[in-house]
């Protein structure tokens, strides 16, 4: 159609690239280090649209593509091919934990995590778990580290399984509420202070 916008070929490149990168298994972006090529008109929306041109791409297989191929460096977020470097904005975390389920219980149990771009995340040593102040509710902002610095910000109804399974711990002195997955304990907040974020 002569009104649809033509891809940016550096678009083009980087979804080859990543194409090309990931036949033998996930792309091994911690390796690159190519020079910085500006900056591409793509954001990931808080909710975790991805947005090229101001407009959602609406095919998930183009955004697991590219969600394959970021890289956060400091607070700082790009798409990279072994050749060229592109900033994006992220305007909270890149990926959202979509589904959760739980393998075994008590001391036992194993936290596991799907995102919206189908990583599976196994939550426990190298996988944790964080918590953060939310600023406008009072309330609690949980975060799953995925890979290399990059976090899936936890759904409220995830958020509200993870409170049900929660349980108290005594940490430094303090009783302190979370939830363990895979021998590691996440506390979320001082237990007197939990139902305020629930």
């Amino acid at each position: 159609m002569a009104n649809e916008r033509q891809p940016n070929p550096g678009l083009d490149g980087i979804a080859q690239a990543a194409t090309k990168a990931g036949r033998r298994g996930p792309p091994p972006v911690h390796l690159w280090n190519p020079p910085f090529c500006g900056n591409l008109d793509m954001r990931i929306a808080a909710d975790g649209t991805w947005f090229y041109l101001g407009t959602p791409i609406g095919r998930p297989a183009l955004v697991r593509l590219f969600a394959s191929v970021l890289k956060r460096e400091g607070d700082s977020y790009f798409l990279v091919t072994p050749v060229e470097k592109v900033g994006i904005v992220v305007e909270d975390a890149p990926f959202l934990a979509v589904e959760m389920w739980s393998d075994g219980v008590g001391q036992g149990r194993a936290l596991n995590f799907r995102t919206n771009v189908d990583d599976e995340v196994a939550c426990g040593p190298g996988h944790p778990l964080r918590f953060e102040p939310e600023a406008d509710t009072g309330g609690l902002k949980p975060y799953l580290h995925v890979r290399r610095d990059l976090w899936a910000r936890v759904t409220r109804a995830l958020f509200y399984d993870l409170v049900e399974l929660g349980e108290e711990r005594d940490l430094n002195g303090r009783r302190m509420f979370g939830v363990q997955s895979r021998g590691d304990f996440f506390a979320m907040a001082p237990a007197e202070e939990v139902r305020e974020f629930v």
